[in-house]
């Protein structure tokens, strides 16, 4: 029985479509070449292997690089500029699409921007009242492991572009999304502070590392 060869990477994404495609399928489609004796493909299983994971290789620096073979300068170069093309496609998805559809399209734009931040960040998402993007803002930051939010800014800021519901999100760079008692405490200040204003919360997310947890989700708003 005759053995058939599997598509390329290029070949299955315009067959099947780009949904079909493992992340080292894809890796290779962005890469284009691999290193003498090793294709890219490959090398696009290596470094998914030794990086753990695809967030875990775009968002490693220069340095944890060194030592691995077959990325240059150019093919890091490559790689960062994938994970901040992802940034901005989520950025202008939000300015393009204008209404949050999902609480996925939420999800996907709240992680492009907060996932791999080195500090904690408290940011908002502000909305009319067909949940339509006003405004998003990063309001507040803070340290490896705590930042300040001031609830009256929030409201403050609602009024300024006259929201009718506003999202709220903030990280946690050590990885674990589990919500502490302080990040309840906060959500519940800042809900009776945008009640008195008419102002509806519709949603709490914190951002870790490949996982979140939303606070509408589990019922606590």
């Amino acid at each position: 029985m005759e053995q058939v060869e599997p598509a390329l990477p290029r070949e299955k994404l315009l067959q099947y479509g780009v949904h079909s495609l493992t992340d080292s399928e894809l890796l290779a489609i962005f890469l284009r070449t691999g290193t003498p004796g090793k294709s890219v493909f490959t090398l696009s299983q290596e470094l998914l292997r030794h990086f753990g994971s695809l967030y875990g290789l775009l968002t490693a620096e220069l340095p944890a690089f060194r030592h691995v073979e077959g990325i240059g300068l150019a093919k890091y170069a490559q790689l960062k500029a994938i994970a901040e093309l992802a940034r901005r496609f989520y950025n202008v998805r939000l300015e393009e699409e204008s209404a949050l559809l999902s609480p996925q399209m939420t999800r996907e734009f709240l992680q492009s921007q907060l996932t791999d931040m080195e500090r904690e960040i408290f940011m908002a998402i502000f909305l009319d009242n067909k949940n339509r993007v006003l405004k998003h803002s990063h309001l507040f930051s803070g340290t490896l492991s705590h930042v300040e939010v001031h609830p009256r800014e929030i409201v403050r800021e609602a009024i300024k572009v006259n929201a009718a519901a506003v999202i709220l999100a903030h990280n946690h760079p050590s990885g674990c999304a589990e919500p502490s008692k302080a990040d309840r405490d906060i959500t519940e200040r800042i809900i009776k502070c945008c009640q008195v204003m008419d102002i509806r919360v519709l949603d709490h997310l914190i951002i870790g590392r490949g996982e979140y947890v939303s606070f509408a989700e589990h019922g606590w708003i």
